[in-house]
This record gives C-alpha cells, structure tokens and sequence, in this order.
C-alpha cells in the first residue's frame, strides 16, 4: 500500500533533520529551557510600589510584574543560590522599558562584571544570547524609553545544561515556611554539620524555650526589643549565642553580633514580600569547618596581642577585646590601644576604645576611626573601608569577624555600624527570617 505523500515528506523531513542537526563539539553543554530564576530571592534598587515587587518578575507568572521608582539608573537581582554557568536572558518587557542596560553577573553580589550592553533596546521580548558565570545575575538599567520606571513582566534566566536550580544547600527549602500570623515566621536551622541532632538544637525567646525538633518555627510578635538565644546540648549548655532584634508592626531590625565575643556561628537570612532578601552573619566557609578549626584559624590570622582570646575560654567562647582581662587596665596589653587615641586627643583605655565606653560613648566616628586604624587619616577617609585594619593598632578580634562574614559585614565592637559595615538588616513587610545555628 503507498504511503500518502504527506506522510513520505514527513518522513523525509525527519531524516534530514537528524542528518543535518549539527553535533554540539566534545565538551560543549547546551544552553537549557528551565529558568534558573525561577522563585529565587528578587531585589531591586527601588518598587513603584507594593503592588510590583522584585519578586514579581520570577514568580512564573506572566500577570505580575515588577516596577521600579522614575529615574536612573535603576536594578534588579536575583541570587541563583550558586554559582551558574549562564547561557541566555530573556526579558519580558512592559510598555515601560529600558532603552540602555546591561546584564551582569556577581559571585559576591558586590563586584560586577557585564555580559551583555545595549544603548538601543527596543522593548517587548528580548532573548538575549549570553555567556558567563556567577551567582547573581542583574539587569542594570542606565536610560529608560518612556517617563515612567523599568517594568518586567519576567526575567527569564537559562544555563548551560538546563538543569533547574535546586534550593540552596545551606538555606534549604523555604517554600514550605508556614505564613506568620503575627509579623513573620522565624525558621531556626541546625548546621552544625552533623555535630548535634535537631533535639539538641535549642532556641529560647520570651519564656519559650524548645529544641528545633519540637518546634523549629516561631510566628514573631510584636515587641520593642529582645534577643533569641541558641544553645547546643542542652538549655542551659555552655555552647550558646544570641541575635539581636526589634520587631514592629510591619518591620524587622536585627542584627547577629559579635560584640561581646563569639560562642556559635550564626546567620540569619530575612525575607520581605516585596522581594528583598538578605544574609548576615558568619559566611558557609566557617559554617563548614570544625569549631576547633575556627579556634585555630582565629589564632592564626590575628597579631600575638589577640591570639590569647582564643585560648581564654576554649572551647567554649572567643571573648572580645574589652571582656578579656588582658586588654583591661592591669592586663599584658591595656595599654594597645592608648598612645594611638592620645595622638588624635582621645584619653582613652584599651577596653573603652574596644567597647566605644567612656568618652567614646556618644562618638561613633571617632570609637570606629581607632578600632579601624584609620583616625589619623583625614575624616573624608574613615568611612572608606578599604582603608580598614592596615596598621596596628586595630582591632583585630573585629576584623577576623569581617573577613569570614557574609559581605564582609560584621558586629565586630559596639559602633561598627559606622559607615555601613555592621550585619545590621531592616526592612519593611518582613515575610519570614532563617537562622542558622552551626557548630
């Protein structure tokens, strides 16, 4: 019986298309179709409002959007929760667009580097053919076509071999987080890798005290201020720490902090509902070594006047300078930091400089100017953190904080909030908050 002839073209067709797709070369992966974006934290520089989060433009659906404030230049970023070998981008614009931009991509969310640049879009879908690697990927408007701000319906990302990203290793999942009732949803997490079961993981709030097995989450009231503390072990163990916070109505502050001294590794992660989410706290790579190798490491990295302070309270605690009786007046070292605040007029001890007491108390620029070494540089140069702990005296305890910090950013002595470089977080509309209690 003949084939149609339809049916013999098909047939044809098909065998000419293996014939003809070319092979892709040895050790070439394809630019996949899952879109890595895809439910990722969003931020952006600025929303027109509520209505149009960061968080709009990956949430897979093509009805919402983000939309930023009227003016240049404007962003908007999403965390692919690891590095991603990113192949294409796909814009979906709304009538507002960008005519110049650039896509851009970041291991550190801080330092950028561009994939693609255009002064001459033109709107509507844009696929656009890329090629690098990062963790964070942004879209960097400079000039936008219309009166009105940069509006995405999506953001679509594409990486070389297609694979959707799965949640992050350390975080985990987050959209299983029950929905506060309250101001939002507190989610502790055990990273001590291994070293206690979640039934020895203990979190103690406003009178509750429970392991994360009993009851990993908390719906976080209103309150004026307070502190949530860990422990290891058992309720009351030697292995405990803090964060500090203030939650109102429809905002969360808080910070970790290592201002009295160290007793666990901890970070926090905080989620809003117009997409902003940020992590403080100690960075994954000192969550992922043994307690005794942070000992070790302190000792190792900081000058000899500090490395006792590892030694003090092994293996429980890493004091800071003014809890240690060494920097105190009688101490081996009080009197470190004294000749370097009398040559700019401060009179001074060790422990005031290092807990910003005494006639620090109410100067935060001059307290952070000492710890970082940086008071007799002109003042223009003391919120210039490139210039931070490059000679002693200095804090060093604080700095070993910043180096194995998230972003650098660290609660290193009371007002190390000073020119931005505290692990300070506050934002509005607080969805829900991860913190990560490690060993």
């Amino acid at each position: 019986m003949k084939r149609p002839v339809a049916a013999v073209v098909a047939a044809l067709l098909t065998l000419f298309a293996v014939v003809l797709t070319p092979v892709a070369p040895t050790g070439a992966a394809a630019c996949g179709t899952s879109d890595a974006a895809l439910n990722r934290p969003a931020t952006a520089s600025s929303t027109e409002s509520g209505a149009f989060p960061a968080s709009a433009a990956v949430d897979g659906n093509t009805g919402t959007r983000w939309s930023s404030a009227f003016s240049d230049p404007q962003w908007l970023q999403v965390d692919l929760g690891s590095s991603q070998q990113i192949c294409q981008v796909v814009l979906s614009w709304e009538a507002a667009y960008g005519t110049a931009f650039q896509i851009q991509v970041s291991d550190n969310a801080s330092t950028w580097t561009n994939i693609y640049s255009t002064t001459t879009a033109t709107g509507g879908t844009q696929t656009l053919d890329v090629t690098g690697t990062g963790r964070y990927i942004r879209l960097y408007g400079t000039a936008r076509a219309t009166q009105y701000g940069y509006s995405l319906w999506s953001f679509t990302v594409h990486t070389s071999g297609g694979t959707t990203t799965p949640p992050d290793s350390f975080w985990g999942d987050t959209s299983t987080i029950p929905p506060a009732k309250n101001v939002l949803t507190v989610k502790i997490l055990n990273r001590t890798n291994g070293k206690y079961p979640d039934s020895q993981v203990y979190w103690s709030f406003n009178g509750q005290v429970h392991s994360i097995a009993e009851q990993p989450y908390l719906d976080m009231p209103v309150n004026s201020a307070g502190r949530m503390y860990f422990y290891l072990g058992s309720p009351s163990g030697q292995y405990w720490d803090f964060i500090e916070f203030t939650v109102g109505a429809s905002v969360f502050n808080g910070n970790t902090t290592r201002v009295d001294g160290f007793g666990l590794k901890l970070a926090m992660r905080l989620h809003a509902r117009d997409g902003y989410d940020v992590a403080v706290g100690e960075d994954q790579a000192t969550f992922a070594e043994d307690r005794s190798a942070t000992f070790q490491r302190f000792a190792n990295e900081v000058p000899t006047e500090f490395k006792t302070l590892a030694q003090v309270n092994a293996p429980y605690r890493i004091p800071a300078p003014g809890n240690a009786a060494v920097f105190q007046p009688g101490g081996a070292y009080a009197d470190y930091f004294t000749s370097y605040a009398a040559s700019v007029g401060v009179s001074a001890t060790t422990a005031q400089v290092t807990g910003c007491a005494g006639p620090l108390a109410n100067d935060a620029a001059m307290c952070s100017a000492l710890n970082r070494h940086v008071a007799t540089l002109p003042r223009s140069q003391w919120s210039d953190p490139s210039q931070y702990y490059k000679a002693a005296p200095a804090n060093y305890y604080a700095k070993f904080w910043h180096d194995h910090a998230i972003n650098r950013l660290a609660y290193g002595f009371p007002y190390d909030d000073y020119a931005g470089q505290s692990s300070f977080v506050s934002h509005g509309d607080p969805q829900w908050l991860l913190v990560a209690v490690g060993w």
